[in-house]
């Protein structure tokens, strides 16, 4: 077995068991990835992997970035866009000059390095922070912000990141004409193949098609960008916005319910083979250092330390000076407490991007080893030490959710179900319903809507709950009995394999539906 084939096998197994051991724990993937990742780099036989830099941001930003805009809740990122520019913007660029000025006094980093390495650990990634704080049911607020916040300041990083690679000389004018140019003309080719997507997608049938399309939507506002000197991240990004927007009425049911299952799986293996490469790559970069381990530990931690004190000292004095300058009623009745202050400012966590980063360097950049071992590490600090402790500061700032996701979801059911009534009403007269079959779904959706209105707390509740339950549990119980019969008859040769999965996964989607 030759290297290539070495490296594969061990990317699927190490990203199966991986994500096995974090769904056994119950910790979010990023955090078993990280840490899987750096043990993995100490195993002895693998061998050293290396990895074309032009490709590493070409191949894993755009689809991660388009997915993360495809389903963001943009009235969410509007109504809190003065916070999430604060953070996208303002925070990363502070965190930037702070780890430029800690790397360059002590590692002796030259500024121009210096600044790279802050633009790469500048941007956060959300991904296990909003997975607990979904499951501790935190204010949506709050993961609303630090969803927005991870979305823009991959632009704002990035771009950074670009400019410090390229200029030989720093000037403030420049960098900032520079920042604005990148960003406008990225909107603007985000909007433009945003547009042309929608328009095909609107005219296509296909699932398997309008997804495939989809994988590539990304690529289609990021290539060009990149390829016009702007801001690719933004094109990105904007492209996503768009689509996501729109998806409702130019996507079909069965694209839908094919595309959030790709997308899903998607990310999670982009994520896990870039924290399994990075390990792979540990060795080779820890022996390029020179020095003891103990001087390079104090680096990472020097640097780790400054990355997230930034953000704690950011998120406790930025907000004075706006609420100075803004004494706004409507702005007032907004202000976060000083506990989801802290809260937010302890989610700093690095992830995915600042990984595509630092591997995009090239193998002569200067101390190209020394950034990819200070960025992994402050990856690993974020990650193991604020992700194991966030469910403890939760608990400790005594934070605890809204309910606005579970009384949205309940309207948007309720007022659905009025909607079919209101509709059935209206087809009543119509020469090709039948008054049995009308008749028939009247009685289901006005069931249903007692069910829900009792639930919302509008009519009482008559029992309608424990029926619904036992009417669940008895259709469950039929819908197995149609899944034993149907893998029978494939066992037996009766059916394919591929008809018994057609059937079962009708079943699948009739016993989701049970919820409802």
């Amino acid at each position: 077995m030759d290297e290539a084939e070495v490296i594969l096998v061990s990317l699927l197994v190490a990203v199966a068991v991986l994500a096995a051991a974090a769904r056994a724990i119950n910790v979010p993937y990023p955090i078993v990835l990280v840490i899987g990742g750096a043990v993995m780099g100490l195993l002895p036989g693998l061998p050293d992997v290396t990895l074309n830099p032009d490709l590493v941001l070409l191949i894993f930003l755009p689809p991660l970035i388009y997915s993360g805009a495809f389903f963001a809740n943009l009235r969410d990122l509007r109504a809190d866009l003065r916070t999430i520019t604060l953070l996208s913007v303002g925070l990363v660029l502070a965190t930037m000059v702070t780890v430029a000025w800690v790397a360059h006094e002590l590692a002796g980093l030259e500024w121009r390095q210096a600044f790279v390495l802050g633009a790469i650990v500048g941007p956060t990634d959300p991904v296990a922070a909003t997975a607990i704080m979904r499951r501790l049911a935190v204010p949506r607020r709050v993961v609303s912000v630090l969803e927005g916040e991870s979305l823009f300041n991959d632009a704002t990083a990035l771009v950074a990141y670009r400019i410090a690679l390229s200029a030989t000389a720093f000037s403030f004018m420049d960098a900032g004409w520079d920042f604005l140019k990148g960003a406008a003309g990225g909107i603007a080719i985000g909007l433009a193949v945003g547009w042309v997507i929608c328009e095909i997608r609107r005219r296509l049938e296909d699932p398997l098609l309008e997804n495939t399309l989809g994988l590539l939507t990304g690529y289609a506002a990021y290539v060009p960008a990149e390829r016009a000197g702007v801001s690719a991240v933004l094109a990105a990004v904007t492209v996503g916005c768009f689509v996501g927007w729109r998806a409702p009425v130019i996507a079909s049911p069965a694209t839908r319910l094919q595309g959030f299952g790709m997308w899903e799986l998607l990310k999670f293996l982009m994520n896990a083979v870039l924290f399994v490469l990075v390990g792979l790559q540990l060795p080779t970069v820890v022996d390029a250092l020179d020095g003891t381990v103990w001087t390079y530990a104090g680096y990472a931690a020097a640097v780790s330390g400054a990355v997230i004190l930034t953000r704690l000292v950011w998120g406790h004095t930025i907000v004075f000076i706006i609420r100075a300058l803004d004494r706004r009623q409507s702005q007032q009745a907004r202000r976060a407490s000083w506990r989801q202050r802290t809260l937010i400012a302890w989610t700093g966590m690095r992830g995915a991007v600042s990984l595509a980063a630092a591997l995009a360097l090239d193998a002569d950049y200067p101390h190209r080893d020394l950034i990819v071992f200070l960025t992994f590490n402050v990856i690993f600090v974020t990650l193991v030490l604020q992700g194991l402790t966030l469910p403890v500061v939760i608990r400790a700032l005594r934070i605890t959710g809204d309910g606005r996701d579970e009384h949205e979801e309940l309207k948007g059911r309720l007022m659905a179900t009025k909607a079919a009534l209101a509709r059935m009403d209206e087809l009543a007269g119509e020469e090709w319903t039948r008054d049995d079959t009308i008749e028939r779904m009247r009685g289901l959706y006005r069931y249903r809507k007692h069910r829900l209105a009792a639930r919302a707390g509008l009519a009482e509740d008559d029992g309608y709950e424990d029926r619904s339950l036992a009417y669940q549990t008895l259709v469950r119980e039929v819908l197995e009995a149609q899944r034993a019969e149907i893998v029978r008859l494939r066992n037996a040769g009766t059916i394919s394999n591929e008809v018994m999965h057609r059937l079962e996964r009708e079943l699948d989607l009739e016993d989701a539906r049970l919820e409802i």
